[in-house]
């Protein structure tokens, strides 16, 4: 069978023991966290604590609003699954993994929607346990997010406390908040990504501790094959860092990047061959090539998926469909005695992209009369015909930016007040939109724009301070002449 690898949980530590609830999931209808029969006192509101324990799927896949706490804990598999379409907002706690055991871990598995841990009517609130004296598993695949508002995410507590994130696709964001892995002598702490990435705010701190638990092997890359990579970026395009990206990098750098998404038409398939046991020999691969995941899985009937047998190639290119999700793999002949070495199940998924958007560099002006006109652009990029708009987000007065044509990337502005506007330009390909913003900040004169800026340096002999150095400027020279102001007796010749 080819699957992805799991990874197994080998302390055997049960606890007794349950978490109180105001609701319950029983099941006793059907799967569907929608089903008000399925829960014990009806479908969970805002005040509530839920619990799901015992050996129980729940799917959840709409939105469903915001709930107290959840549990997910007892002495069989719980299993809360959400799918496109899934909200849900926990206000105060999550736990997943109370009691339980190692083979069958209670798993929060989020393949599609939001997960949101906290919400911002509860600040302060909202951390995730996984693995809370009990074995959990965090699954996070396809386009799944869970976000971190207000607290962090805790991997492993307690005696007891096994916890393990599997980042197979989507995003693990937590935020201003991080990552804990806090393991024990009773306990363990996992995070594995294949496909998948986390983003958490950067600082000198908080990648020494990430570089850290990557060193010690807490954090691996395809269940220890691959690599782990950590980027610091700057999203927020201020010219400094303040986001950490960690992915996995597989050996065979496959692209389509694991878990991407591309646009329609045609994709080139490509990795990178690993060096074969007599140097000199090639390297054959066979690769497979499906939409439907369970059967490159069970390998049952692997002719019929297979685009590739024994070929010594790096890349090939096939034809695929809009909103589908495709899964490959590539076996390697490597000269050994296991050949073919089975590589992992890639993926990705065929879908409309959002335009991307980035509009030109913030503006610093004047007024030099009653209003100025500021030349505002960007660029967009998309695949497919875009429409565009220019909207005010913020102004210092109501009717201050007046767009001589909104409907253009690049158009001019008239500004009237002194002080600081946004400008968003909106792109629109029929089905996404993507976004950015440009800020102009207005001054009652060039001298107070000019002084504005961080790079701004006074010339010499600018008493006034008006930016230029002339005769106002001799003449409070003139009149301060002599003038001292020193502690004890000034030396009118400076000696």
């Amino acid at each position: 069978m080819k699957s992805r690898i799991v990874l197994g949980i080998c302390v055997a530590l049960l606890l007794a023991g349950s978490l109180s609830a105001d609701t319950k999931f029983t099941g006793a209808v059907d799967d569907m966290w929608s089903n008000p029969d399925n829960w014990s006192a009806g479908l969970p509101d805002p005040a509530d604590k839920i619990q799901i324990n015992g050996d129980t799927l729940c799917i959840l896949d709409y939105d469903a609003g915001v709930i107290k706490n959840t549990s997910l804990e007892g002495g069989g598999k719980t299993h809360l699954q959400l799918v496109d379409g899934a909200v849900l907002s926990v206000a105060e706690w999550t736990i997943i993994g109370y009691a339980g055991n190692p083979e069958e871990p209670h798993t929060l598995e989020v393949l599609g929607g939001v997960y949101n841990g906290g919400h911002p009517d509860t600040p302060n609130n909202g951390r995730i346990y996984v693995g809370r004296a009990g074995y959990a598993l965090l699954i996070i695949d396809h386009s799944g997010r869970v976000n971190l508002l207000h607290q962090d995410i805790q991997v492993g507590q307690g005696d007891g406390g096994n916890g393990t994130i599997e980042l197979r696709g989507g995003l693990l964001d937590c935020g201003t908040r991080r990552l804990i892995l806090q393991p024990s002598a009773t306990a363990t702490a996992h995070v594995d990504f294949s496909g998948g990435v986390l983003k958490e705010r950067y600082s000198v701190a908080n990648l020494a501790e990430i570089n850290g638990w990557i060193d010690s092997g807490m954090i691996t890359a395809y269940d220890g094959a691959g690599t782990v990579v950590v980027d610091s970026v700057d999203e927020n395009n201020d010219a400094t860092l303040d986001t950490l990206v960690v992915k996995g990098l597989h050996p065979l750098t496959p692209g389509p990047e694991d878990g991407s998404s591309i646009v329609p038409g045609s994709v080139t398939l490509s990795w990178t061959l690993p060096d074969p046991c007599v140097p000199g020999q090639p390297v054959p691969v066979d690769v497979y090539f499906t939409d439907n995941l369970q059967a490159l899985k069970d390998f049952i009937d692997p002719a019929a998926i297979r685009i590739a047998s024994k070929q010594t190639l790096t890349s090939k290119t096939i034809p695929i469909q809009p909103k589908t999700r495709y899964y490959w793999a590539v076996d390697t002949y490597q000269g050994t005695d296991h050949d073919p070495v089975w590589g992992p199940i890639f993926e990705f998924y065929v879908d409309n992209l959002a335009p991307e958007v980035k509009t030109d560099s913030d503006v610093t002006t004047w007024i030099d009369d009653v209003s100025v006109d500021v030349s505002i652009g960007g660029l967009v990029t998309d695949a497919d015909a875009t429409t565009v708009a220019w909207t005010v987000v913020s102004e210092p007065s109501p009717g201050a930016a007046v767009l001589a044509n909104a409907s253009q990337i690049s158009t001019t502005v008239s500004l009237s007040s002194v002080g600081t506007y946004v400008l968003q330009l909106e792109a629109d390909d029929g089905e996404k939109q993507g976004a950015d913003t440009l800020t102009i900040n207005v001054y009652a004169n060039s001298c107070l724009a000019a002084q504005s800026l961080p790079d701004y340096v006074p010339l010499v002999g600018d008493l006034d301070q008006d930016c230029d150095v002339d005769q106002d400027d001799l003449d409070l020279l003139m009149a301060n002449w002599l003038e001292c102001v020193a502690l004890g007796d000034c030396d009118p010749n400076g000696l």
